[in-house]
């Protein structure tokens, strides 16, 4: 039987956790965070800027990692709106980030539990670049997350990492801190103001999201736009639901199958209303 001294140690593992940060007023993420079919609770998290939380059900009762899972939903939500999405993550072993913007190859970063660099540097100069980051001040402090320190482990980490998103206007709520437990994190965000985000169904969540973006910059590459921009965007978005879709079906993967899926359903709509509405 395993001793005492065993259960207490696994007890205290880190419990996987997950935060999605958006580029995004809340308004827009609400009803685009539909799509990810997720329970998830949304606040505020600067001028610029939003949160999920996510309750956690892929990676707790499913057995994916969570750092797949985030990654899928952070791409989904990138190539269908035009911010920014950086996922943080964390499980007993690891911690780390990954941001996705638009079409482009995702970039992240991992930390061993105990603070051991275990990503590549060129990785955080991508970051910071795609950020806007100060190339000196916000670089030198992304560097020092990338050395070895024996007193930094893998919460440490994160916390230098929130310290620099900072400058970029990042500003989590009270009591939200990478490295708890989805359950803590719920209980944190409830004593904010918050929107609870539930799945409503396929019909209602589109609705919801044409509704938010039909104004916006995205005007001109909806399907009902009629233009060579819609049909291109249509084009490129089932060009890349394809392989994410098989990618994901072949990995078991929730968060990628997830991401193909959303751009299949928006590239499909496009081409259909191009279809029955043919351009000039």
């Amino acid at each position: 039987m395993p001793s005492e001294e065993s259960r207490t140690a696994r007890q205290a593992r880190p419990a996987p956790g997950a935060l999605l940060l958006c580029r995004a007023e809340p308004e827009s993420v609400a009803s685009a965070a539909q799509l990810l079919r997720e329970h998830m609770l949304l606040a505020a998290a600067g001028e610029e800027w939003s949160v999920l939380v996510p309750e956690g059900r892929p990676w707790q009762e499913g057995g994916e990692p969570v750092d797949r899972v985030l990654t899928g939903w952070a791409t989904a939500l990138a190539v269908a709106h035009p911010w920014l999405v950086l996922a943080l993550w964390w499980d007993a072993d690891r911690a780390g980030f990954t941001l996705a913007s638009g079409f482009r190859r995702p970039v992240g970063y991992v930390w061993l539990t105990n603070g051991t660099p275990a990503g590549e540097d060129e990785a955080m100069r991508t970051f910071a670049g795609r950020l806007g980051l100060d190339p000196v001040l916000d670089m030198q402090s992304l560097d020092e997350l990338t050395r070895p320190d024996s007193a930094a482990d893998a919460r440490a980490r994160m916390r230098g990492l929130i310290a620099v998103l900072t400058r970029a206007g990042v500003s989590l709520p009270p009591g939200l801190v990478p490295g708890e437990s989805a359950e803590s994190l719920h209980e944190a965000v409830h004593d904010q103001p918050h929107v609870r985000i539930e799945w409503a169904g396929w019909r209602n969540a589109f609705r919801a999201e044409l509704d938010a973006v039909e104004g916006g910059r995205l005007g001109p590459w909806l399907p009902w736009a009629g233009g060579p921009k819609a049909r291109a965007l249509a084009l490129a978005q089932v060009a890349a639901g394809l392989p994410l879709t098989a990618w994901g079906l072949r990995r078991r993967s929730g968060g990628w199958i997830v991401a193909g899926a959303v751009l299949l359903a928006h590239g499909a709509l496009g081409l259909a209303y191009s279809a029955v509405r043919p351009l000039d």
